[in-house]
């Protein structure tokens, strides 16, 4: 353990003299890579220079405890105590530091968000969750764009993606893909029974345009006249932007700016996150792309989380949790959701590591 302790102190080193290279400044790809590097070895090395302290403390006292007497002796056995306990919980909290980092951590999120099962109601429902994510991003320091909305005929989304910016959006809100499930009497209900109804959410990280390279002859762009609800006509030019990769057929629309160039912008944007997401997945050797693991078919057999308001109940099946405080959930305080799951990833890894 000593030896990977000195090769992370050397990391962190070589890390800080990169940063101060000019040369690395102007690559802001680099430059940011090795920034969110230097953070992590930074409080690594602090932890390292702790537990290095509180060992040498534990040496010194018990060396003074063995040549003291009386009252003295009492003195250093109290301090080799202390010091050892400053040393576990150094040693504890760098354990943790020292679990894997997901690649994905520091990025932005690109979240989609889309009715499934249960018709008008499952739209509803979607709008509701983006509601609640945009509630839950404004307390935390992270700033919030809207990429695209397709409004349904009763005001719900049957297509919403949305973009959060900050450091720590993907490490929160990566547990929020899959299928999210409804138990309601919906509004279009006149008998009062409780519904069955779903909408799936994709979190995907953004990508940057050095890390996913498009040619432009693997695109075919087509433009059109964008449209509202019920296909009334909210603009007169041909500004809408649909993107077909043609390599692997990845289709993305995009149609809320009045601008062309714009929308195509965003297109974009969502597109490479799309492919990123790919590349990593292949990387990884899994089966398919995250997109598609996370929400499935739709179907409400493949489930992460309930939403029961006649309870006023939160289940995530993933985790076994269940809480009653649905209303606060959906009004933005997530906390009692996501840290639940953020602390089972973190003992599986403690645990896998062990």
């Amino acid at each position: 353990m000593s030896e990977l302790h000195d090769e992370l102190e050397r990391e962190f080193a070589d890390v800080e003299q990169q940063l101060a290279d000019p040369e690395l400044v102007k690559d802001r790809t680099l430059y940011a890579k090795a920034m969110r590097r230097y953070k992590e070895l930074g409080e690594i090395v602090a932890c390292i220079a702790e537990l290095r302290t509180a060992e040498q403390d534990i040496a010194d006292a018990k060396e003074m405890h063995s040549e003291s007497s009386g009252d003295d002796r009492a003195m250093w056995a109290q301090e080799i105590s202390s010091a050892e306990s400053s040393a576990t919980d150094a040693a504890e909290r760098l354990d943790e530091l020292l679990i894997p980092k997901d690649p994905n951590d520091g990025r932005n999120v690109i979240v989609e968000i889309r009715g499934a099962e249960g018709g008008e109601e499952a739209n509803l429902f979607a709008r509701d969750l983006f509601e609640m994510y945009r509630s839950y991003a404004s307390t935390q320091p992270w700033r919030q764009e809207m990429l695209e909305a397709n409004h349904s005929d009763m005001g719900g989304f049957s297509t919403v993606i949305f973009l959060l910016k900050g450091d720590s959006v993907w490490s929160h809100l990566k547990y929020e893909g899959g299928v999210h499930r409804v138990q309601r009497v919906p509004v279009t209900e006149s008998q009062g029974r409780v519904h069955t109804s779903s909408a799936t959410v994709s979190v995907l990280p953004e990508a940057d345009e050095v890390e996913v390279a498009i040619a432009e002859g693997d695109l075919q762009v087509d433009v059109y006249r964008a449209s509202g609800p019920g296909g009334q006509s909210v603009n007169t030019t041909d500004s809408a932007v649909r993107i077909t990769h043609k390599p692997t057929g990845l289709v993305v629309s995009m149609q809320d700016e009045k601008s062309q160039l714009q929308n195509k912008a965003k297109a974009m944007q969502v597109l490479r996150a799309r492919l990123l997401q790919a590349e990593q997945d292949k990387a990884a050797a899994e089966a398919s792309d995250l997109r598609k693991g996370q929400i499935g078919g739709g179907g409400r057999s493949e489930k992460i989380r309930t939403y029961n308001y006649k309870e006023n109940r939160v289940t995530d099946h993933r985790i076994g949790l269940t809480i009653y405080k649905l209303d606060k959930v959906l009004a933005g305080a997530m906390e009692d959701v996501i840290d639940p799951l953020m602390q089972h990833e973190r003992a599986e890894q403690l645990s896998a590591n062990a």
